[in-house]
């Protein structure tokens, strides 16, 4: 069994249902999968995880949220390239620039990606859940 953190910051709530959507999906396909606000989070603790989900809302001018989750994500960025990883969050303006933009960065470190970034439009609908289920599976696979 692996062993999978969820990682998110949410500040409405949305990125936060998506977590534990993808977090439960995770755990229904017999990972062990742990939903952790970014504020806990640390560089030391990527040795403890196979795969990674992080999980932050568009915020400011399509950026990630700067006071708890780019710091954490920054620490981490250059821990992952052997481990498969997803990316998800909601947004509530503009067109999604900052997942681009998170991707690419991923992208330019190495990053092992393994599905696209999944955005969802202010409160994750039926249809945004469902793509949070398939994301988990995605990531399950590359597990």
């Amino acid at each position: 069994m692996s062993k999978v953190a969820v990682v998110y910051w949410s500040g409405t709530g949305n990125t936060d249902m998506m977590a534990d959507e993808i977090t439960a999906k995770l755990n229904d396909l017999g990972h062990e999968a742990e939903k952790i606000f970014s504020d806990n989070f640390s560089a030391d603790d990527v040795a403890n995880y196979d795969g990674f989900a992080f999980g932050c809302p568009a915020m400011g001018s399509e950026e990630l949220e700067d006071g708890s989750f780019e710091p954490m994500f920054e620490s981490v960025e250059d821990k992952l390239a052997d481990k498969p990883v997803v990316l998800f969050g909601s947004y509530e303006w503009a067109d999604g620039e900052w997942m681009q933009n998170w991707t690419s960065r991923c992208q330019d470190d190495n990053i092992n990606l393994v599905a696209d970034g999944l955005i969802a439009y202010d409160t994750p609908q039926d249809e945004d859940l469902e793509a949070c289920r398939n994301l988990a599976e995605s990531l399950a696979k590359a597990l």
